[in-house]
């Protein structure tokens, strides 16, 4: 799947655990009729593919839908493996 839009916000990369899980967020805003503000995470070796973007870039991001369970509760990430710079 995929999202395109600007890049408004690109946040520096975070680790988690004694493991030294990495995860790094992006935001979209989309182009619609009515934007949205998506976030788009981006984990373990995928953190780098934010590297060399900068804010305001037209993208497109390749996302999987990921989802899990916690104390009840369902959440939804978008996980992103891909991104490139629309002219």
């Amino acid at each position: 799947m995929e999202i395109s839009g600007n890049l408004i916000e690109i946040q520096e990369t975070k680790e988690y655990g004694q493991n030294g899980f990495r995860k790094r967020r992006c935001v979209l805003r989309t182009d619609d009729q009515y934007p949205q503000e998506i976030p788009v995470d981006f984990v373990q070796d995928k953190v780098d593919v934010l590297d060399g973007f900068s804010l305001d870039d037209k993208v497109t991001a390749s996302i999987n839908i990921r989802g899990n369970e916690y104390n009840g509760k369902h959440y939804v990430e978008l996980q992103g493996w891909k991104m490139v710079k629309n002219q």
